[in-house]
C-alpha cells in the first residue's frame, strides 16, 4: 500500500460536496429504519440482493419497486415474468434462489438471533456470496461489513491499496475487507457509510 495514494482517496473522499453527504446520511437513516421492519420488508431487501448479484443493482431496483413484499407470494411465473421485463440477467436462476429462499420468510426473526449473521446468509441462501450478504445486511441496519463490489473494489485497485490482479474468494475477500476497515476508520465513519461515499466516487450515484 503506497500511503501517498491511500491519502488521495482520503482527501478525494473528504472533499466530496456536501449535498452528497447529506444524502449519503439520508440512505444511512434508511437502512436503520428498514432493521425495523417487518419479516416481509427484509425478505423483500433479501430478494433484492438476491437479484443484484452479478447484475445492475438499478434493474434489480426496479424489480424490487413491482413485487416489493410480494416476493414472498408471488407465482413463479409472476417473478420470472418481471426479471425478463426489466431486463435484468439470469431469469431462471434468479427466480430460483427467491424460491428457494422463502423458506427463511421469516428472515428477520433469523438473522437478529445470529452470532454471525453474514456466515449463515453464505451458508443458507442459495445466490448469496459474502458481497451479498454483506450488501443485505448494510440495507437493514448493520454498519460494519464491506460490500467489495466491482466499483469498489476497482477504485482500492487504482489507488493501489490492493492487488491488481485478484481471485475474489472468501480468503481474498476477507483481507480486502480488513484495509477498507482501516480506511473506514481512518476516515472516522463506518464501513456502511465508507461504501456509499466510494461508490458515489466511482459511478456519481448513491443507490443502496
Amino acid at each position: 500500500m503506497q500511503c501517498s495514494w491511500f491519502m488521495d482517496l482520503i482527501n478525494e473522499i473528504n472533499h466530496l460536496p456536501k449535498d452528497v453527504t447529506a444524502l449519503v446520511n439520508t440512505r444511512l437513516k434508511e437502512f436503520t429504519n428498514l432493521g425495523n421492519a417487518t419479516n416481509l420488508e427484509w425478505f423483500s431487501e433479501l430478494c433484492f440482493c438476491i437479484l443484484t448479484a452479478n447484475s445492475k443493482a438499478a434493474t434489480a431496483l426496479k424489480i424490487q419497486e413491482e413485487l416489493n413484499t410480494c416476493f414472498h407470494s408471488a407465482s413463479e411465473t409472476k417473478i420470472k415474468s418481471c426479471i425478463i421485463k426489466h431486463k435484468h440477467r439470469f431469469h431462471n436462476n434468479k427466480t430460483k434462489y427467491i424460491l428457494e429462499a422463502r423458506k427463511y420468510k421469516n428472515i428477520r426473526d433469523i438473522i437478529t438471533k445470529q452470532e454471525k449473521p453474514r456466515e449463515w446468509l453464505v451458508n443458507n441462501i442459495k445466490g448469496l456470496g459474502y458481497k451479498e450478504s454483506s450488501h443485505f445486511l448494510r440495507n437493514v441496519g448493520y454498519t460494519n461489513y464491506s460490500i467489495l463490489d466491482r466499483h469498489i473494489i476497482n477504485l482500492m485497485k487504482e489507488h493501489n491499496l490492493i492487488e491488481t490482479e485478484i481471485t475474489l474468494n472468501k480468503t481474498v475477500y476477507l483481507q480486502i475487507e480488513k484495509i477498507f476497515i482501516k480506511l473506514a476508520n481512518k476516515l472516522n465513519v463506518t464501513p456502511a457509510k465508507l461504501d456509499l461515499l466510494m461508490w458515489f466516487l466511482k459511478t456519481g450515484k448513491v443507490l443502496k
